[in-house]
């Protein structure tokens, strides 16, 4: 009877010894490690619910969130690299996560979580050196108002060409890929996946019926959402998230478009590497990636496991191998002219927006007019206003920092909110130069298609 005793006794005992090292292994953060620091882009919609869901699996272990733009943040790590407090970069924009790499401020880290594929579309989930790592994926595209459409009989675009047609003259808004780092890789997205010349001309084009440019890429779903206007070019999940609680807007990707991952990275010196790679193993597990689910967030998730319990309509990139496939995003050539590509989209359409509508509109009104009628003079008249719309001050080769080396190198993330915000001397004084181009080019457009214009009446 005793040994039996002994033996219960001693099978408790391992049982109690083996259970307390699961927990400690469950919960090493609280006994290890008492915070975890995370350096975010991400608004409190997206990184609340994953603070609450970590904190409640790792007790003793509290999330703190440091707020601050993509921009802001790149500095914030960059200048506290001496006595580092940061554990964790996240954020959408790649061209971010490469450059805190290029600095050596990022530690590699690779994932134990199984089952993340290599690729979401064309485009790599993990940086290929093991700095950054994919945790949700975004693509690029059209949000539209259904109601605004339907009482304004506007057809619902699907591509990007479409926005170049006079009926969607003063009813799309988008904000400056200057003040957003999503909307600088919808603007660099176009650009791969049509050309140089091609995707700029797409872009103005389409800019001719902005109504505005946004101070804010938050201003696009916003103004959308509210029927200030009707059409807006977002990433996507603000049209998803949009149309999950509740507003009468639909999304759409069109052919040429990709699908790049959000990223998460340990900063390097990090002071809790333990909970920082607890927290991105727990954002890779399908318990988080539900989290991206929810109607306030809707992101793609990378975990395909996690897609059933998504919503029947939601978008599956890992079945519908459309999305994205268009283009094979370069992140290198992004980064290499990120300011170049982030201030001509200014000098060209944000400061110039009113002169660019004028001509566009002028261009469109000539083109009604001359349906259906022959006159080669008007015709021709036409045909040159829109090449100078359309026309760019440098090549792509020269955008590469090949005619203007280090002028636009100084800060891989300046925000510019005015056209009068200071710049450096040498980059002031291009700008002016690509201005005075745009300015003179816009405004013989106008009057090239006024003039065709008076021939047709």
């Amino acid at each position: 009877m005793k040994m039996k005793s002994r033996t219960v006794i001693r099978i408790v005992a391992i049982i109690l010894a083996a259970t307390l090292c699961l927990w400690a292994g469950l919960s090493f953060a609280a006994d290890q490690e008492d915070k975890v620091v995370i350096v975010t882009s991400y608004p409190k919609d997206l990184t609340g619910p994953f603070k609450k869901a970590f904190e409640a699996k790792y007790p003793g272990t509290m999330v703190e969130i440091l707020q601050k733009k993509t921009s802001a943040g790149v500095k914030y790590i960059q200048e506290t690299s001496q006595g580092n407090t940061s554990d964790l970069m996240w954020a959408s924009a790649p061209d971010a996560f490469e450059v805190l790499k290029a600095d050596g401020l990022l530690t590699r880290y690779t994932p134990t979580t199984k089952g993340i594929p290599q690729k979401i579309g064309s485009y790599p989930i993990n940086d290929p050196a093991g700095y950054y790592i994919g945790f949700a994926g975004s693509g690029y595209g059209i949000m539209w108002n259904t109601r605004y459409l339907k009482a304004k009989k506007i057809p619902v675009p699907k591509e990007w060409a479409d926005l170049k047609q006079p009926v969607y003259h003063n009813h799309v808004g988008m904000s400056a890929p200057s003040r957003s780092g999503t909307t600088h890789l919808t603007v660099e997205t176009v650009l791969q996946g049509e050309g140089w010349d091609k995707g700029w001309g797409t872009w103005k084009e389409m800019a001719g019926n902005f109504k505005m440019v946004t101070e804010r890429s938050f201003g696009v779903p916003e103004g959308v959402n509210s029927g200030d206007f009707g059409i807006g070019i977002v990433i996507d999940f603000f049209g998803f998230s949009s149309k999950a609680t509740g507003f009468p807007v639909d999304f759409v990707y069109p052919t040429v478009t990709t699908l790049v991952p959000a990223n998460i990275a340990i900063v390097k010196d990090a002071p809790h590497p333990k909970a920082a790679a607890a927290f991105i193993e727990y954002l890779l597990s399908v318990e988080g990636q539900e989290l991206l689910l929810d109607p306030a967030i809707r992101r793609l998730p990378v975990n395909p496991n996690t897609y059933a319990k998504a919503p029947k309509d939601f978008p599956n990139p890992f079945e519908d191998k459309s999305i994205g496939a268009a283009v094979k995003f370069d992140v290198e050539l992004s980064k290499n002219r990120y300011n170049i590509v982030n201030s001509l989209f200014d000098v060209m359409i944000t400061y110039r927006r009113e002169d660019l509508v004028k001509a566009t509109l002028a261009i469109q009104e000539a083109e009604a007019a001359l349906a259906g009628k022959s006159n080669a003079k008007a015709e021709a008249l036409i045909k040159d206003a829109r090449a100078l719309v359309t026309a760019m001050p440098i090549s792509e080769a020269e955008a590469v920092d090949g005619k203007f080396p280090g002028v636009f190198t100084s800060d891989a993330f300046k925000k510019r909110k005015k056209a009068d915000a200071k710049v450096p001397p040498r980059q002031a004084e291009i700008e002016e130069q690509w201005d005075s181009f745009t300015k003179k080019n816009y405004a013989e457009a106008e009057a090239k298609a006024q003039k065709a214009l008076a021939m047709l009446k």
